[in-house]
């Protein structure tokens, strides 16, 4: 009887301890670091203008910034949100949305010492912000991970204060890398790091640690229905954050690289109406004038495939890449255009802190499903093109409309052929074949995009 329970309970406990050994003890680790992160809280004496959501109203399927933000009778804002100590003689990282438009910032450390801090510089496009508070004495900083190393699967952990819980921590893994989130103006210059760790309302700005103490990443934003943690988190990487801090402490402001295009995605019909064995790259939709790719010979129509040695599976992955390039860099870019690989060199420049134009308007139903009109030559020259048909109707249900154009939109091109005018139009529209994909590229709001539609047999 003793052998036959020996032989059941000899497995688990096996089991357990075999469990017991995987499952990593953070305890040294957060005792070790916890000195070098940091409260900050903000004073803001005219709040007019700062955003806040309606009491009570919860947050929509977004990707949302995150920190604590009320007012108080005398019409003052406050904000609140972690960061960490990254040198003894006083800076400081935390997000540049928990102290934008700040008047008054205050570091609290872990010995309950309030001290006043002045910003050194901010980049809103990656979302940090570096500061400075003086002390007698030095203060205990924080080590950063080698760039690059970090891999999906692996443990880290969020040290910081949610909602106004000084020093929490919180474990989970690594779920992906290099995740492309665009901005509200359509930027996208950092690849974020994401976790399944438990990141709330005042944790922004704070550390993410690997298993050996370092940080690997700047904790930002959340994906959120109701404000708070449901495991979804990013966290902006190392690599980002030194680059950053190193220009914000030389300069007090941040230079990217830039190249001078838009860019989408490739889908599988597009892949085959480019060339391509399979949908991968960087489609090129417009090069700028004056800019570093028209320079190099970029041309719409170009599938960058890699850049400056580095593979460029979505187009996400380009401006990634270009915005950690420092203005002048020569770099190589692979492309791939009308079917047949291609190399180009260009000397990336700088990124400039403008956006673009918008517009248009459309005669006759035809195959595709489209009234359009030729666009004015005087709307042209401001949009800086050569020629065009605006849309001024989709008939539902037709090829135009599944390919999702609008009214307003300007077709430039149709399969490999330009369209300049309406006889360009109506010529080209007579030889396009019959239940094959065909390119189509049109405008949209200062925005060349490339789509595919295919005219029923």
């Amino acid at each position: 009887m003793i052998n036959k329970v020996f032989f059941w309970v000899l497995p688990l406990l096996l089991l357990t301890v075999a469990v017991e050994a995987r499952v990593p003890d953070f305890a040294d680790l957060v005792a070790q670091n916890s000195s070098a992160v940091v409260k900050v809280s903000t004073v803001q004496k005219k709040s007019a203008n700062m955003p806040a959501l309606p009491p009570g109203q919860e947050i929509p399927d977004i990707l949302r910034k995150f920190f604590d933000q009320y007012k108080n009778p005398d019409d003052q804002a406050f904000a609140m949100g972690s960061g960490f100590i990254i040198s003894p003689d006083g800076y400081v990282i935390t997000n540049n949305h928990v102290i934008e438009g700040a008047d008054e910032i205050t570091v609290r450390l872990i010995d309950r010492r309030e001290l006043a801090a002045k910003v050194i510089g901010a980049d809103p496009r990656s979302d940090l912000a570096l500061l400075k508070v003086d002390s007698e004495e030095a203060l205990p900083a924080v080590t950063f991970a080698p760039a690059h190393n970090l891999r999906v699967g692996e443990w880290v952990i969020a040290i910081g204060s949610p909602f106004g819980l000084d020093y929490s921590a919180s474990v989970g893994i690594v779920s992906a890398i290099g995740r492309s989130l665009p901005t509200q103006q359509g930027e996208n210059y950092v690849p974020f790091i994401q976790s399944d760790v438990a990141i709330n309302p005042g944790n922004s700005g704070g550390p993410l640690f690997n298993q050996n103490g370092e940080v690997v990443g700047i904790n930002s934003q959340i994906y959120t229905r109701s404000g708070g943690s449901i495991g979804v988190s990013f966290a902006i990487p190392v690599a980002v954050a030194t680059d950053v801090i190193a220009q914000l402490k030389a300069n007090g402001r941040v230079e990217r690289g830039w190249l001078g295009v838009h860019i989408q995605d490739v889908d599988r019909d597009l892949a085959e109406s480019l060339g391509l064995a399979k949908p991968v790259g960087a489609l090129v939709s417009q090069v700028f004038a004056d800019s570093p790719a028209e320079e190099a010979g970029f041309k719409a129509g170009d599938v960058i495939v890699r850049f400056n040695g580095k593979e460029v599976v979505e187009s996400g992955d380009l401006p990634h890449q270009v915005g950690l390039l420092a203005p002048g860099t020569r770099v190589e870019a692979e492309i791939i255009r009308n079917g047949k690989a291609k190399t180009l060199n260009v000397e990336v420049g700088r990124l400039p802190e403008a956006d673009e134009p918008v517009i248009a308007q459309s005669d006759s139903a035809d195959a595709l499903g489209l009234r359009v009109v030729a666009i004015e030559t005087e709307t042209a020259q401001k949009l800086k093109i050569s020629g065009g048909v605006v849309i001024e109707s989709v008939r539902p249900g037709s090829p135009a409309q599944y390919t999702e154009l609008q009214p307003g939109d300007i077709i430039v091109q149709l399969g490999n052929s330009p369209v300049k005018s309406i006889a360009d139009y109506e010529k080209i529209l007579k030889t396009l074949p019959s239940g094959v994909p065909v390119l189509v590229r049109f405008l949209r709001q200062g925005q060349f995009i490339y789509r595919t539609l295919e005219i029923s047999p």
